[in-house]
C-alpha cells in the first residue's frame, strides 16, 4: 500500500475561527492500491484519486449529520475547499458519515450548494427517491457498465455526481474510477490521430428513444422528454411537447431529430447531437475527454444480448470511428483506472468534467447492491476545445 496521505498534505478539513459545536473535522487516509491510485500528468505531482476523507480520529464527539452539513456549508462558505479539491483530484470518497438512507443523503448532497440537475432525455430509468435522489442504475447486475462520464450522449450534462453506497454485494459490484484529465493526457501521446479528429469533428450522437422500455433499467420516451403531457393528449400534442423538450438544449442546428416507426410499428424517436468529446475545465483551461465512447465500444462487445445498443456514436461527419481506436481508448482507460470497493454508508463525489465513473457486476442478488445517485450544475459548463460552435455546450434552458 503507498502511503498517500502525507504526500498530498492535506491534514484537516476543518472550519477555522468560529467553529461552532458538533462541526466536524475531516482527515485523509489511505486505501489499498486497488482501490486509489496517484495520478499521472497532467495533475499535480502527488494527486490521488478518490481523495479520501472521514471524520478526525482525534475527536471523541458523536459525529452527527447536522454537524456534518453545518461543516460541508462552512468549507464551501468560506473558500469553496470542497469544490477545488475535487476540481484537483475529480472524485472525493467520504467515509464513517451518519447517512442511513435516501433522505439522509439527499441533506448531505445538497449542503455543497450546487444547483440541482434536471435531466433532459435521460436513458435510465431514475424514479425519485428523495429530493433529487434517484437510484444510480437498476440495470441487471450481469450488465457491466464501463468508464465514462455522466450524460455524454447528450448536451446537457452535470457538473458533479454524488453516489451513496446505501447497500453493498459480498463479492463485485465495484465502481470504477478514473481521471478523464490523465485520459485525455494518454490519448493525446498514443493516439494523436484520434484526439486530431475528435477536435476537428467532434461526435455525432444517436440516441432512440421508444414508447416502451428498450431494456432493463432503460426509459420510455415519456420518461425521457414527456414531463409536460397530460391525459388526454393526442400524438400530435405529444410529439409538439417533446420537441419543445428538444429545443430547450438550445443547440440549434447541432441537434435534429426523426419521428419514425421501429420494426415492430411503434413510434421512436432518433435524436443527434453533434457534440464535442473533448472539453475543457472552466477554472484550468485544461483538456479533458468528456465521453463514454470506451464504455459504448466495450457494451458492443458483448455478445449475450442483455442490453440493446440503443446509443450510437460517430464522428462528427458522419464517417465510423475506427475500433482500434477505441480500443485502444479502453487499453488506457484499464490501466489508469481503480475499482472503489464499497462499504455501506460510502458516499462517492465525483468532478463530472474530471473524472469517469462507472459499475461492475456482482455476485449473488440484484437487490445486495443499492448505490443511490443525485447529479447537480455548476457554475460553468465545460469550454470548448474544438473548431466551430457545435464545440461549445450551454446550460439548458429553464
Amino acid at each position: 500500500m503507498a502511503t498517500v496521505t502525507e504526500e498530498i498534505q492535506i491534514g484537516e478539513l476543518s472550519v477555522d475561527g468560529q467553529q461552532s459545536e458538533g462541526w466536524v473535522a475531516f482527515e485523509s487516509f489511505e486505501l489499498p492500491t486497488s482501490n486509489q491510485r496517484l495520478l499521472g500528468p497532467p495533475h499535480p505531482k502527488g494527486t490521488v484519486i478518490p481523495l479520501a476523507l472521514r471524520p478526525s480520529r482525534e475527536t471523541s464527539a458523536e459525529v452527527t449529520l447536522d454537524g456534518v452539513i453545518a461543516t460541508i456549508e462552512s468549507l464551501q462558505r468560506k473558500d469553496n475547499s470542497l469544490t477545488r479539491h475535487l476540481a484537483r483530484h475529480g472524485t472525493i470518497l467520504f467515509r464513517d458519515l451518519p447517512i442511513q438512507n435516501a433522505e439522509d443523503f439527499s441533506k448531505f448532497a445538497h449542503a455543497f450548494g450546487y444547483k440541482p440537475h434536471e435531466i433532459i432525455g435521460i436513458v435510465v430509468d431514475r424514479p425519485l427517491l428523495a429530493p433529487n435522489v434517484a437510484p444510480a442504475n437498476e440495470a441487471p447486475k450481469e450488465v457491466l457498465i464501463y468508464n465514462h462520464n455522466e450524460s455524454p450522449q447528450v448536451s446537457h450534462a452535470p457538473e458533479y455526481v454524488f453516489f451513496y453506497g446505501h447497500r453493498a454485494p459480498m463479492q463485485g459490484g465495484e465502481s470504477p474510477i478514473s481521471s478523464s484529465f490523465e485520459l485525455f493526457n494518454r490519448a493525446q501521446r498514443e493516439i494523436p490521430d484520434f484526439i486530431d479528429e475528435l477536435a476537428e469533428k467532434g461526435v455525432l450522437s444517436r440516441v432512440t428513444y421508444k414508447l416502451e422500455q428498450q431494456f432493463a433499467g432503460g426509459s420510455t420516451l415519456r420518461q425521457a422528454f414527456g414531463k409536460e403531457f397530460q391525459s388526454g393528449d393526442d400524438e400530435e400534442t405529444k410529439r409538439r411537447k417533446v420537441e419543445a423538450q428538444i429545443a430547450r438544449y438550445g443547440r440549434g442546428e447541432y441537434t435534429t431529430w426523426e419521428w419514425s416507426k421501429d420494426d415492430d410499428g411503434q413510434t421512436q424517436l432518433v435524436l443527434t447531437h453533434r457534440l464535442p468529446a473533448i472539453r475543457t475545465q472552466p477554472e484550468s483551461n485544461l483538456p479533458t475527454l468528456f465521453t463514454g465512447l470506451a464504455a459504448y465500444w466495450k457494451r458492443g462487445q458483448v455478445k449475450s444480448g442483455a442490453r440493446r445498443n440503443d446509443t450510437q456514436q460517430l464522428f462528427g461527419d458522419g464517417t465510423p470511428i475506427p475500433d482500434k481506436y477505441l480500443a485502444h481508448l479502453t487499453k488506457i482507460t484499464d490501466e489508469i483506472r481503480v475499482l472503489h470497493r464499497w462499504e455501506k454508508g460510502d458516499v462517492l463525489v465525483f468532478d463530472n468534467i474530471v473524472a469517469q465513473h462507472g459499475r461492475e457486476p456482482w455476485l449473488g442478488e440484484q437487490s445486495d447492491r443499492v448505490v443511490m445517485a443525485s447529479l447537480f450544475d455548476g457554475a460553468a459548463v465545460p469550454g470548448a476545445y474544438g473548431f466551430g460552435d457545435w464545440a461549445q455546450v450551454v446550460q439548458a434552458a429553464e
